[in-house]
């Protein structure tokens, strides 16, 4: 892992597509700031397709996917791709599960959060849990309570892992890079073997493991140091700012050799 600013002028010219992780990546503390959006903005106009891939539940990343400069956005850790309809006004719904399989999974959720509410009565629901559908989650604590979380989880059969603020279970055997390849070949016409050489992740915790363990192109923000015990892959370059600040910093970098 190198700093950003050591990377050779030319190192993302290739670059096509930058997916991103959201929260502390694009945020910082919870907020997004104006410049960050602004390079989101100024990627897009450039001609690189932006996709932000979070854990961030479905509720907020409909409304990212209709207002944002973004073309399109994975949710819930890849449970779900929307992406803005040509009229600009309705979003698309591209699930990792068959669409008549919902339902099931949904309920089947509920029964595995039931279950850890009775054997963990300590752990806490995540506020926006109401706002998700295809995932749970739990407040993040930091302690072993996590630890517990996530064994209970796997007991009960989900996917399970940890990020910033939460911890998450889900159904289906995915992940943030899983859904990803499924995007870019099946709405973008990219192959993995070509995904590798074009497309650029920056991430900042845990769940973007998978990201940075496949990708040429990786980028840590700062914070990514707090992480770095429990990921097999650290990231390729890091920045000097947190959050939304290292962000700016990334697509600096790739914007660079198109000005």
């Amino acid at each position: 892992m190198e700093p950003l600013s050591s990377a050779p002028f030319h190192e993302f010219s290739g670059v096509q597509f930058v997916f991103t992780d959201m929260d502390e990546t694009l945020t910082y503390r919870g907020r997004l700031a104006a410049q960050t959006y602004n390079a989101l903005e100024r990627l897009q106009s450039a001609g690189i397709r932006v996709i932000p891939v979070t854990a961030a539940p479905a509720g907020w990343c409909d409304q990212m996917a209709r207002m944002w400069p973004v073309d399109g956005v994975i949710a819930e850790n890849g449970g779900i791709f929307m992406r803005r309809e040509a009229n600009g006004h309705g979003v698309e719904r591209s699930w990792w599960v068959h669409a008549e399989s919902v339902t099931a999974m949904q309920s089947q959720l509920s029964s595995i959060a039931r279950g850890i509410e009775a054997a963990i009565p300590e752990a806490r629901i995540a506020d926006d849990q109401a706002f998700r559908l295809a995932s749970l989650a739990w407040q993040r604590t930091g302690t072993s309570l996590d630890d517990r979380i996530v064994a209970a989880l796997k007991a009960a059969g989900a996917d399970a892992t940890v990020n910033n603020l939460w911890v998450l279970g889900w159904l289906g055997g995915y992940d943030k890079l899983s859904m990803s390849l499924r995007v870019l070949a099946g709405s973008f016409g990219t192959t993995p073997e070509a995904a590798t050489r074009v497309v650029a992740y920056s991430g900042d915790s845990t769940n973007d493991a998978p990201m940075f363990g496949f990708f040429r192109h990786t980028v840590g923000v700062s914070t990514v140091v707090d992480y770095l015990p429990g990921l097999p892959v650290a990231p390729r370059w890091i920045t000097r700012g947190p959050g939304g600040a290292g962000f700016v910093e990334f697509a600096e970098a790739i914007l660079r050799v198109r000005l």
